[in-house]
């Protein structure tokens, strides 16, 4: 299977100034001057596996959106608050050229291990021959710019109309940032961040369905560049939400990922 969406412009550009900038694909849907939040998991996951080391795997990132992210002129910080020999702890801060906080987050490291075959849950992940690509399904942009959509690859099960409610999307985006290999954690961020994106229930013409976090727990490192997110959104009268997501690779099943909602009325 092959797709034309995706681009060959990264997420983010980092600029003599040392601040990251974000490129047409990091554009989110809901303003023309901000990220969508995926993108942005991905510079928070590459600045806490660069502060842990390459000896231990990210194994959960949770990150509070507390404002809009620009998408011009991030800075991150990072601070390590646990190390030892079987986990580290990192606190990641995502700051606008203010210094305004936008993001705070947190996330846990185990050490690898060699342990060989051990059993595992049975399950049946979705087969990505059963797939094919389609437009994509991440549909509602409030302004006319290039954004996130635009530049991805989707794939949906063959004979399986567009339609409100849970889905399985198959998904394949740029690299995070230009002139750098992306690492496999980072590469599933941004899928991480789109389950209520994919599994809305209805189209953002009454409400929006904005995420206000995002919890990411990895039991296994992706192994391909196509991955696929099993997602269902639940909304309620009181404008409270929340989407739940079981993250794929060609292999099977690699992680999870929880979004709080914030339903709010389209003006």
């Amino acid at each position: 299977m092959s797709g034309s969406a995706r681009s060959e412009t990264a997420f983010f550009r980092i600029e003599e100034d040392g601040l990251f900038h974000g490129n047409d694909p990091a554009r989110g849907p809901w303003s023309a001057d901000h990220c969508h939040a995926g993108p942005v998991t991905g510079l928070v996951a590459r600045a806490a596996e660069n502060a842990a080391g390459p000896e231990k795997i990210l194994t959960r990132l949770t990150l509070d959106v507390l404002r809009p992210v620009p998408l011009d002129g991030l800075r991150i910080e990072t601070e390590i608050t646990r190390k030892s020999k079987t986990l580290t702890t990192t606190r990641v801060t995502v700051h606008d050229i203010n210094g305004t906080v936008c993001v705070a987050s947190s996330s846990m490291h185990l050490v690898r291990k060699e342990l060989g075959d051990v059993p595992t849950a049975p399950v049946d992940p979705p087969k990505f021959e059963d797939f094919e690509p389609s437009k994509s399904v991440l549909i509602g942009a409030l302004h006319s710019k290039p954004a996130f959509a635009n530049f991805i690859d989707m794939a949906y099960r063959k004979g399986d109309p567009l339609r409100p409610g849970p889905k399985t999307v198959w998904m394949r985006v740029p690299a995070l940032l230009e002139g750098e290999k992306v690492s496999p954690i980072q590469s599933v961020c941004a899928l991480a961040d789109c389950g209520n994106g994919i599994s809305w229930n209805e189209p953002p013409v009454r409400f929006g369905f904005m995420n206000t976090d995002l919890t990411l727990q990895i039991h296994r490192e992706p192994e391909s560049d196509w991955l696929a997110a099993e997602a269902l959104s639940h909304w309620h009268g009181t404008g409270v939400g929340m989407s739940q997501a079981i993250l794929h690779d060609m292999k099977g099943p690699i992680g999870v990922a929880l979004q709080t909602l914030v339903l709010h009325p389209v003006k």
